[in-house]
């Protein structure tokens, strides 16, 4: 008796989780059969419950520092009914080093999950292209795109005989179908929402469009925000939102920027302007710009720092900010000695001037 899908879909995971490829074959292919390989017989039965989930790797060199990261790529479901996952080994007349192709499909509240760095992404699908490893490396990078879309496994009478698509010939077709708000990452507390990613090992860079919406939970005071896109630099370990960067936070504060380079595992963000659009928070009656403005996301308080070249200008009024006021609501500029609280380890927040006589320093 023919096995089924995901009784081969556990064996290829497996073999995926242990660094290894299926050599020479195809998605549920188990032995040469007269059709096409990679589609075997239906599912005879719901898989059993803690079955393997469909899981594949990028592993990247960083030419910067020489250390193997990480992009996993997992099907969170475990029954066909619900996504397929496919994985298309080169064909003997490839040219030599075709990559390996995977297309991963899941309806299911859990979506495929992609986890780069600090971020775990849901989509509905994703492609990902796998190069052929390098001598002596194990494991390769790749390319994945995803977004909002279904997979889905072709019956032998839809392959083309001239066909030269290689997901095509490996009975398996990826519908993308890019949509607002389908492409959820979540970091820490941080929950954003994009519609398209794609992640591409010539540069070890994610990028997530837009519009971006922005939300993080607080019980005292949460952020929403937006941008244009995202950007997940893999090498350097960095998320960065990109273009018209905006964040409210429910206490009034408003701050914008053209990029702000965003940590909530540490609870801070950095706000860059231009010469053009300096970076800006503003709280009340006060305004604070400046090349540079690190965020304090957990107290809601913003410091600014002279860029190189850049200045720091500010407008502040005592009335709208009286004696006491909690820290969550201060806006404050370190003296010109203070360096810049580094993103890693948390920052610790630079020793401060009040900025008006009615405005009290942070503790």
């Amino acid at each position: 008796m023919p096995r089924s899908r995901l009784t081969v879909i556990a064996f290829l995971t497996a073999l995926l989780a242990a660094g290894s490829a299926v050599p020479g074959g195809r998605a549920q292919q188990t032995e040469p059969t007269p059709s096409a390989p990679t589609q075997s017989a239906p599912a005879e039965a719901a898989p059993e419950a803690g079955a393997e989930q469909s899981s594949l790797t990028l592993v990247r060199r960083s030419e910067k520092d020489g250390k193997d990261r990480r992009i996993v790529i997992v099907k969170t479901g475990t029954d066909d009914t619900t996504g397929v996952f496919a994985l298309c080994q080169p064909l003997p007349d490839d040219p030599e080093g075709a990559p390996t192709l995977a297309v991963f499909s899941e309806t299911g509240a859990g979506g495929v999950q992609i986890t780069i760095d600090k971020n775990v992404i849901r989509v509905p699908l994703a492609v990902v292209t796998q190069n052929a490893p390098k001598d002596g490396q194990d494991g390769s990078d790749g390319r994945v795109e995803a977004s909002a879309g279904t997979g889905r496994f072709l019956e032998p009478g839809e392959v083309p005989a001239d066909t030269t698509d290689r997901l095509t010939r490996c009975e398996v077709q990826a519908a993308p179908k890019p949509a607002p708000d389908t492409v959820l990452v979540t970091q820490g507390r941080t929950e954003l929402r994009g519609q398209k990613l794609l992640y591409d090992g010539a540069d070890g860079v994610a990028r997530i469009d837009g519009p971006i919406k922005f939300t993080r939970r607080s019980d005292t005071d949460p952020l929403t925000g937006q941008s244009d896109r995202i950007e997940v630099s893999v090498d350097d370990e960095k998320t960065t939102l990109v273009g018209n960067v905006v964040f409210n936070s429910a206490g009034g504060r408003v701050s914008r920027a053209a990029r702000v380079e965003y940590d909530d595992t540490r609870n801070v963000a950095r706000l860059y302007g231009t010469a053009a659009q300096p970076a800006e928070s503003v709280q009340g009656g006060d305004t604070l710009r400046a090349g540079v403005i690190v965020y304090d996301l957990d107290r809601n308080e913003v410091y600014a720092m002279k860029a190189e070249g850049g200045t720091i200008t500010g407008e502040f009024t005592d009335s709208d900010t009286p004696a006491g006021t909690p820290a969550g609501n201060r806006t404050a500029i370190p003296s010109p000695a203070d360096p810049l609280p580094p993103m890693n380890p948390a920052p610790t927040p630079p020793t401060t001037t009040p900025v008006s006589p009615g405005l009290p320093a942070p503790p």
